[in-house]
């Protein structure tokens, strides 16, 4: 697939270098069988300014610096995320106690609380820094909105929120089905969606955002 892409960029700027028009070097790849799609993603590689051969656009790249930022920041957000469902799981559990394991949880619901807000304090501060470094980052320089570390972190995101989302789901319809549906099931199953939701609905709009721009 990389040497197609290869040989479509090739055949894009020789074609350009000889003066063929946008137009006709499009109408010619989509006859010989590219999408058009794919044309003009090659097409869009090259700037139309005039000049005396094809002048290469501006392009997204990769560096160790980028990749530890968006590194860091996802999984501060995951950190935080995960804590977050864990200690309102917490505090359900003891608002809405079960009789048979409410003695018995109720010094381990304390530690586990204990390590949440924890995890919360630290985790939530660090993914708002790296988020406002990173929202600078972009304000200086647009492209790195594309950056490929970044793309394939918030794919990845995405996919994680609407597993999570899809999981979430079937727990709600399934404990439905069994009739065994209960205050505290249904506010778990609500604190679920929320959080993944917000994360995926974000990113979601974020990753639309960069791709108009």
């Amino acid at each position: 697939m990389a040497s197609a892409t290869q040989d479509l960029e090739s055949f894009v700027r020789d074609a350009l270098a000889q003066g063929n028009s946008r137009d006709t070097i499009a109408s010619t790849l989509t006859g010989a069988g590219w999408s058009q799609a794919q044309v003009q993603r090659a097409l869009n590689a090259w700037a139309d300014v005039p000049f005396a051969v094809p002048v290469p656009r501006p392009r997204a790249s990769l560096s160790a610096r980028e990749a530890f930022f968006y590194l860091l920041m996802f999984a501060a957000l995951y950190m935080a995320a995960w804590h977050t469902c864990d200690l309102l799981f917490t505090l359900l559990n003891r608002s809405l106690p079960d009789a048979a394991d409410a003695l018995r949880q109720y010094g381990y619901s304390t530690s586990r609380m204990r390590w949440s807000t924890a995890s919360i304090i630290i985790a939530l501060p660090v993914f708002l820094w790296m988020a406002r470094l990173v929202a600078r980052q972009v304000t200086r320089d647009p492209l790195a909105r594309l950056s490929p570390v970044r793309r394939w972190l918030t794919y990845l995101t995405l996919f994680l929120a609407a597993m999570t989302l899809i999981g979430d789901m079937i727990t709600l319809v399934n404990n439905l089905l069994a009739g065994d549906l209960t205050l505290r099931f249904l506010l778990k199953v609500l604190v679920v969606a929320v959080v993944a939701g917000s994360i995926f609905s974000y990113y979601l709009f974020d990753l639309r955002r960069g791709e108009d721009a």
